[in-house]
């Protein structure tokens, strides 16, 4: 049984991870798959694969949105949404089809049945200003593990490394939000966001900031450092196997919710 409801206008991390921990995703096609099926079913028009999957996602007509899409990212095993409640019932309609349709999709193209993903999709609340603007950076800095896999407990290795890779990453709406242009940016409807980014060079030095978070703590306060001047949630990969364990630090450090004085609850 859930224990957050969903209602209109506000914003939710929507996550889940292969049953067994399996891979999901196993080819750039797959993954494709998943990230048109993100624009195609977000939408109250029925629509057949087939008979749009050559034209481009801006030119198809889906209808009314059921959710707005922020943020995402698609890793090997597991997928993580940023959305927003448009519609009564957007998130659950929308992630009941999402994850069906990719889930046949992958079973016949690989032989299989039964479920794909771990239960039901997991799901946390987002209602305070600072954690919202957080997860931009949380969600788009997963790949970076691919990588560098000890890039939180030990540090980034290189920095500019995992900025280009970011930046190649496909699969996720990072390189939306570094105004590069392409099909994928019809995925997202960031005017139902709140306008964190606005000049050119935001984004990209925020990512940044987290990206280089354990370095800069460290040479400034040494290590561990006391409490952090950067404060913010985090959700750890383990979170994805028990959607009702506390938030973990960034960085493996359990805490629990630090904000600012001036943190704006979205309550």
């Amino acid at each position: 049984m859930r224990k957050i409801e969903f209602a209109e206008g506000e914003y939710y991390h929507v996550y889940n991870r292969g049953v067994e921990k399996r891979d999901v995703f196993m080819s750039e096609a797959d993954r494709w798959r998943f990230q048109v099926l993100l624009y195609l079913l977000n939408g109250t028009k029925p629509i057949v694969f087939r008979d749009v999957k050559s034209a481009p996602l801006y030119k198809v007509e889906k209808g009314d949105p059921r959710v707005a899409i922020g943020a995402y990212c698609l890793m090997s095993n597991h997928f993580h949404l940023l959305l927003r409640e448009v519609k009564e019932g957007g998130i659950s309609e929308f992630m009941q089809k999402l994850t069906t349709a990719y889930t046949m999709h992958f079973n016949k193209k690989n032989s299989r049945v039964g479920s794909l993903f771990q239960g039901t999709f997991k799901a946390e609340h987002v209602d305070k200003d600072e954690y919202l603007k957080y997860l931009y950076a949380y969600i788009h800095l997963n790949p970076v593990k691919l990588i560098d896999p000890g890039w939180k407990e030990n540090g980034i290795r290189d920095r500019e490394a995992a900025k280009a890779y970011l930046e190649k990453y496909r699969w996720s709406s990072y390189p939306d939000y570094l105004g590069r242009s392409r099909e994928e940016s019809a995925i997202l409807n960031p005017s139902a966001f709140p306008e964190y980014f606005t000049e050119p060079g935001d984004f990209e030095a925020y990512v940044d900031d987290w990206l280089m978070f354990k370095q800069e703590n460290e040479e400034a306060w040494g290590n561990p450092p006391p409490e952090s001047p950067k404060r913010g949630f985090a959700i750890e990969d383990g979170d994805l196997d028990d959607p009702d364990r506390e938030p973990v630090g960034a960085f493996g450090k359990e805490f629990k919710e630090v904000l600012r004085p001036d943190a704006v609850s979205r309550q």
